[in-house]
């Protein structure tokens, strides 16, 4: 079942104490609960349909590399590029180091040409992991060297007045697909004349639609709503600097560009960042927990357990914030988390996740689950440092923090 934030901390349940190093009882730090931030849902919702209108399959994302930017410039917060186009903007608090991460992927998966057929047809493969299911019958735009090409991805056997059942039985599998371009090409010589080559990006059309009841259905809501929300929670963060109150540590909002293949974070980071919330779809499904109206937060993935005290700060924010709220268990999964671990970095990561149904297919999310999200990222922007010690890199056993015994 999902956990909502109770109405009051009296309606907490109460547990034991348990006891720590030395014998002393460990008692948290009490805290009122209050209201979260205001999230602007209408720039929330404008920078989504932006991201979702720009290509940007993993290897194709430098145009949406330049929106971000400008994105950032606008909400007067400063940056900086890797050499491949990672993002990593800070927004600055009293204290410089240790500090913090909040990161999600602007990739998205998609497609490439693998070959040149002679009917004129397109052999394609993906990029990143789908299924071809979600595939066939996708409208689709064809970067080549001189032109964009638009088109359709159809199954080999694609005409039930040809192959009758056969349209049924053939396997799902990329090599049962073709790219059919609405050109005047039926030949090799013609695909060649028209200028396409083998490696030329693929992107599948969103079909974006944002309802009424606020149900937002489209592809690539993995993780362009994870982006929007963080905007908005960058957003709603520089309201409160402008009110006075500063961040009490330095936070850097970085933003990948091949997430999709695994790489992620891995080269983004550096050695100041102690803690790092990885910001990703939770999987809306039967036998898991996610909570598809509010924010969800992940527990383990296919990498293993996320931080246990960083994963429990985001809990008690959600709590203490009345963010409604959920915890899950994700069997198939990875993310920029674990691409930042595997690279070294010596990082505290967690994982908060919007509520999507259908990832990396027919995807749908809810903007009360966006909210929800935003809301926590903006709380974890402005809280206090979670553990003392890891301003250090290697030291003594003091301040290291301790878990239920």
């Amino acid at each position: 079942m999902n956990e909502q934030t109770p109405k009051s901390a009296a309606a907490r349940p109460k547990t034991r104490r348990r006891k720590g190093a030395g014998g002393k009882a460990r008692r948290s730090k009490a805290v009122a609960m209050s209201e979260a931030l205001d999230i602007d849902m209408d720039y929330l919702r404008r920078v989504l349909r932006d991201l979702l209108d720009i290509p940007s399959p993993t290897g194709f994302t430098d145009n949406i590399v330049h929106y971000a930017c400008a994105e950032l410039e606008a909400l007067g917060v400063s940056y900086e590029l890797t050499r491949h186009g990672a993002i990593r903007a800070n927004l600055e608090g009293r204290q410089r180091t240790p500090d913090r991460a909040v990161v999600a992927h602007l990739d998205t998966l998609g497609a490439m040409v693998k070959g040149l057929k002679e009917n004129g047809r397109l052999g394609i493969a993906p990029i990143g992991t789908w299924s071809p299911r979600f595939a066939e019958g996708a409208r689709i735009s064809v970067f080549a060297e001189e032109a964009t090409l638009r088109g359709t991805i159809l199954p080999l056997k694609a005409s039930g007045h040809t192959y009758n059942k056969e349209i049924d039985t053939q396997p799902v599998a990329w090599e049962n697909l073709e790219i059919r371009l609405d050109e005047r090409v039926v030949t090799l010589n013609e695909l060649i004349e028209l200028g396409v080559n083998v490696g030329d990006f693929v992107a599948i059309d969103p079909v974006t639609e944002f309802g009424p009841n606020g149900f937002i259905n489209s592809r690539y809501l993995d993780d362009k709503a994870g982006v929007a929300a963080l905007m908005a929670a960058v957003k709603a963060v520089k309201a409160v600097k402008r009110s006075g109150h500063d961040l009490h540590v330095d936070c850097h909002v970085i933003l990948t560009i091949a997430e999709e293949v695994g790489v992620g974070v891995s080269g983004t980071l550096h050695g100041d960042v102690a803690e790092m919330v990885t910001v990703d779809n939770g999987t809306v499904a039967p036998g898991q927990n996610t909570n598809e109206y509010g924010v969800t937060v992940a527990m383990q993935d296919s990498s293993g357990p996320f931080d246990y005290h960083l994963s429990r700060k985001l809990i008690e924010l959600c709590r203490n914030k009345r963010i409604p709220f959920s915890r899950d268990v994700f069997r198939f999964y990875r993310s920029d988390s674990a691409s930042a671990l595997q690279a070294g970095n010596d990082v505290r990561t967690a994982l908060a996740c919007f509520g999507l149904d259908a990832s990396h297919g027919y995807e749908r999310v809810h903007e009360d689950s966006l909210q929800a999200l935003a809301q926590l990222l903006a709380e974890y922007i402005l809280s206090e440092p979670g553990i003392a010690r890891d301003q250090i890199d290697l030291g003594p056993i003091d301040g290291f923090p301790t878990q239920p015994d």
